[in-house]
């Protein structure tokens, strides 16, 4: 294994939904170690067997900071997450206070950067943008967006553009990369896609650090 990436999942749907499951057994396909991590509130959720609403997604930063606290990894780490878990990713890492590219080659344990599985840029038919903490942010965040993604799609999105964000387009996809079915393209392409272009990002950003 290449890279470890601490993987979370969006607000209605946990770690063992089957994108999730989907998308971990596609990223280890490309040598990437995969811890999937359920917020405290899922867990209480799938304990109980009721619809927990989650908490804010500044709220729940501090879990994910403590997740990578208590992490054993000899690999180069990065986080990410689908929807919601990726908001509470970029949250997290645009509070580090290291500068955007610094890496500390005697700590294995720094991330390197965010991976976004559909990023949810605004709720769907509001204009209520989740971008503001865009500029601070201090390391890479890297999306990968369907093109039809209610939560923020191809069209809407041209016009935009921020410093250290990169978005990939998948073509035809919704929020959970399910396409039209006139692009003859799956949901499993898809996901594979979007494991096969974060391990592109993790190979470039491992050469840069030699």
């Amino acid at each position: 294994m290449k890279a470890h990436l601490l993987l979370t999942h969006g607000a209605g749907a946990s770690c063992q939904s089957d994108f999730m499951q989907q998308l971990a057994i596609a990223l280890r396909a490309e040598q990437i170690k995969v811890t999937l991590f359920n917020f405290g509130y899922m867990q209480a959720r799938l304990a109980s067997l009721t619809k927990r609403p989650p908490p804010k997604a500044v709220l729940l930063v501090p879990e994910l900071a403590q997740a990578l606290a208590e992490l054993t990894t000899g690999l180069p780490l990065f986080v990410g997450g689908k929807s919601m878990g990726s908001r509470v990713a970029s949250l997290w890492a645009a509070q580090q206070g290291k500068p955007l590219g610094s890496v500390d080659s005697s700590n294995e344990r720094q991330v390197r950067a965010v991976f976004a599985y559909g990023y949810p840029f605004h709720p769907p038919r509001k204009e209520a943008w989740r971008t503001e903490h865009f500029a601070a942010l201090k390391l890479p965040l890297h999306i990968m967006q369907g093109e039809r993604d209610p939560f923020g799609g191809r069209a809407e999105l041209a016009s935009r553009a921020w410093p250290n964000v990169s978005i990939d387009w998948l073509a035809s996809a919704d929020h959970d990369f399910t396409p039209l079915k006139s692009s003859g393209l799956t949901q499993e392409t898809l996901i594979k896609q979007a494991a096969n272009l974060t391990s592109g990002y993790i190979d470039a950003i491992l050469a840069q650090s030699k």
